[in-house]
C-alpha cells in the first residue's frame, strides 16, 4: 500500500515567497525609493506654498510617502511585501541622500508597513481587492499622520484647527493616494502583460 505524502493547503502555498516574489519586490522597493528621493525635492518646495494657503493642508500630499506599502501587498499578495519593499525603497532613498534622519526614514517605513499589512493579514491574505487596499492606505495615513503630529510637529495639539485640518488631509490622502492610486496604478500595470507571472496579474488579464 502506498503511503500518501502529506498535503498542505493551497492557500498556504501560495502565501510562500518564491525567488520571483523576492526579485519583484526588491525592483518595486528600489523604484520607489527613488520616487521617494525626487517627491522629498518637490515636497519641499511646495509644502510652504500650501502653508501659507492653510496651515495642514500640505499634508494632502504625504500619501505619495507611503502609497509604497498597499502597492507592494496588492501586487505581491505575500504576507510581508510591505515591509520588505519599504526596507528596500528606504535604503534605496538614503543611498541617494535626503534632508530626514537615517532613523526618522527607517522607523517610519517599518510603521507604515505594519499598517498598510493590517487590513490583508485581517483577511488572512485571502481577498485583495480595492475596498482593502483603500482601507490599507487609510490605515497607514492614520499612522503616520499620528506619528508626525507627535514628532515632527512639536506644539502642535491634536484637537488645533492645524491638527485637524492635518488628520483629514492625511486620511484623504491616504484614502486617495496610497489607496485608490495604488489599485489603479497596479490595474494599469497588470493589463500590460507584466505581471502575468504572478497571481495579481493573471487575476486582472483574465477579467479583460
Amino acid at each position: 500500500m502506498d503511503e500518501k505524502q502529506p498535503s498542505y493547503p493551497t492557500h498556504y502555498g501560495r502565501l510562500r515567497w518564491r525567488p520571483v516574489d523576492i526579485a519583484l519586490g526588491a525592483a518595486l522597493g528600489v523604484t520607489c525609493g527613488v520616487f521617494f528621493w525626487g517627491f522629498n525635492f518637490a515636497y519641499a518646495a511646495l509644502s510652504p506654498l500650501l502653508r501659507a494657503i492653510l496651515p495642514g493642508i500640505a499634508s494632502l500630499l504625504h500619501g505619495f510617502w507611503y502609497f509604497s506599502g498597499p502597492l507592494a501587498l496588492i501586487i505581491i499578495r505575500k504576507p510581508g511585501a510591505a515591509l520588505y519593499v519599504n526596507l528596500v525603497g528606504s535604503c534605496t532613498e538614503m543611498l541617494f541622500g535626503n534632508n530626514y534622519s537615517f532613523g526618522f526614514v527607517f522607523a517610519s517605513a517599518l510603521i507604515q508597513a505594519l499598517f498598510s499589512e493590517l487590513p490583508f493579514l485581517l483577511s488572512r491574505y485571502r481577498r485583495f481587492n480595492l475596498f482593502l487596499c483603500v482601507t490599507s492606505g487609510g490605515l497607514t495615513a492614520l499612522e503616520y499622520g499620528l506619528y508626525a503630529l507627535f514628532f515632527q510637529f512639536q506644539g502642535v495639539a491634536l484637537l488645533s484647527p492645524r491638527g485637524i485640518i492635518h488628520m483629514i488631509c492625511e486620511i484623504i490622502s491616504g484614502i486617495c493616494i496610497a489607496g485608490i492610486m495604488s489599485w489603479y496604478l497596479y490595474t494599469a500595470l497588470a493589463k500590460t502583460g507584466a505581471l502575468d507571472r504572478f497571481a495579481s496579474g493573471r487575476e486582472r488579464r483574465g477579467e479583460a
